[in-house]
């Protein structure tokens, strides 16, 4: 009983605000807060607002649940495709220097590409994003013991993470942006992972050609947590990322052993082939880098304030994306496990490289790593994390 009336009060608190951290004066860039308009759509929407629109549409049906995908576009013609299942991207369309529109996320068609085995195409996953160590951690004296999915380690939340799940949602909109908040109740013991936590995260579109993701969670009880967005780039929308140029605003980064756990050092990019300070093309020393690139970033800005942490940028289409956050940490992944098996939208066939991850985060293995941010959420906090893509030509 103390678990359902926790679960409605939650429910209500996500419907009611829009959270993500507060706005101050001075940070104009921080997500505004949005009020619901709709309750889920079964049908399809038209809400328009200052040029701005969101239309939905079915998309499927998963465990006997309705499945949409929404469609968010603004004056621009830039057009970004979600759906609650998984709370995934499927889209996110573009122009490029002369104008013409083209789609920069990989992904599938439909809705059975994403029910088939998938690397995650433009999901948000949790409850823990990225890896933790044998999928175990201690908290409050007790050892919990996670799904392991890759390997001996925890990856992505597990077997059945927040990407495989349907989510309810609400459209949203703001004086400047129009929206979907999606949220999920992934309860105590799910996974492994202690406590019942109340999810949700908000996708907002602006006139300004932002796309952002507003996360907030709630918990019962004492647990870890890490969320994430997962959506693969390839600014040209076609070929591969390593003309790219990339540049981080970090400059450190956590070595990770052979399974891709951080060691616990915090080590210098200065020199090496791991130093984005500066643009540069993601081919040019990636072949110094053994499997390729899949590290954390430990980002200069680390007071939890909205600030730029990458900056990607593709020649041919003129193509550029800017990320600010206020997590501490982004994982810079170029594609390396993409093998040639998956035929994605239009029938491209996603080979390795083909596209790229920047996920905003805390530190992997942050659980067994007391040196890093903290990743614990207990009763009575409210986990809240920003992320602003900014697309542009050049």
């Amino acid at each position: 009983m103390k678990t359902k009336m926790f679960i409605c009060l939650m429910i209500a608190a996500t419907l009611s605000f829009s959270g993500c951290k507060k706005q101050s004066p001075e940070d104009k860039s921080a997500e505004p807060k949005a009020k619901a308009v709709s309750s889920p759509a079964q049908k399809k929407g038209d809400i328009e607002t200052a040029g701005l629109t969101i239309t939905v549409e079915p998309f499927g049906r998963v465990d006997d649940k309705p499945v949409n995908l929404y469609t968010l576009t603004n004056k621009n013609g830039m057009r970004v495709k979600i759906t609650n299942y998984g709370a995934i991207v499927t889209s996110i369309e573009t122009a490029d220097k002369d104008g013409k529109l083209g789609d920069i996320t990989l992904g599938y068609d439909s809705l059975d590409g994403y029910l088939e085995k998938t690397p995650y195409f433009g999901a948000i996953v949790g409850r823990y994003g990225n890896r933790i160590a044998k999928g175990k951690f201690t908290l409050d004296g007790k050892e919990y013991q996670l799904a392991t999915n890759d390997g001996e380690n925890h990856l992505h939340g597990g077997v059945k993470g927040y990407d495989k799940v349907v989510w309810l949602a609400e459209e949203t909109k703001t004086e400047d942006s129009v929206g979907l908040k999606l949220i999920y109740v992934s309860k105590d013991g799910e996974e492994g992972y202690p406590g019942t936590l109340v999810v949700s995260a908000t996708y907002s579109l602006t006139n300004e050609d932002e796309l952002k993701i507003a996360y907030s969670a709630f918990t019962d009880k004492a647990t870890v947590i890490n969320l994430t967005g997962h959506s693969y780039f390839n600014l040209a929308g076609e070929g591969d990322i390593l003309g790219h140029e990339l540049s981080l605003v970090a400059d450190n980064y956590t070595p990770v052993d052979e399974t891709l756990i951080p060691t616990g050092e915090i080590k210098a990019v200065k020199g090496t082939a791991m130093d984005f300070t500066t643009a540069k093309a993601i081919g040019s020393r990636i072949g110094e880098v053994a499997g390729g690139y899949d590290h954390n970033y430990v980002l200069n800005s680390s007071d939890g304030k909205l600030a730029l942490a990458a900056q990607l940028y593709e020649l041919k289409s003129g193509r550029a994306m800017d990320i600010y956050t206020t997590e501490p940490g982004i994982q810079f992944y170029s594609g390396n496990f993409l093998d040639g098996s998956i035929t994605g939208k239009g029938g491209r066939v996603y080979k390795k490289h083909s596209g790229l991850c920047l996920e905003t985060q805390h530190f992997p293995d942050s659980p067994n790593k007391p040196k890093f941010p903290s990743v614990v959420l207990k009763p009575g906090q409210m986990y809240n994390h920003l992320t602003v893509h900014k697309f542009y030509t050049k």
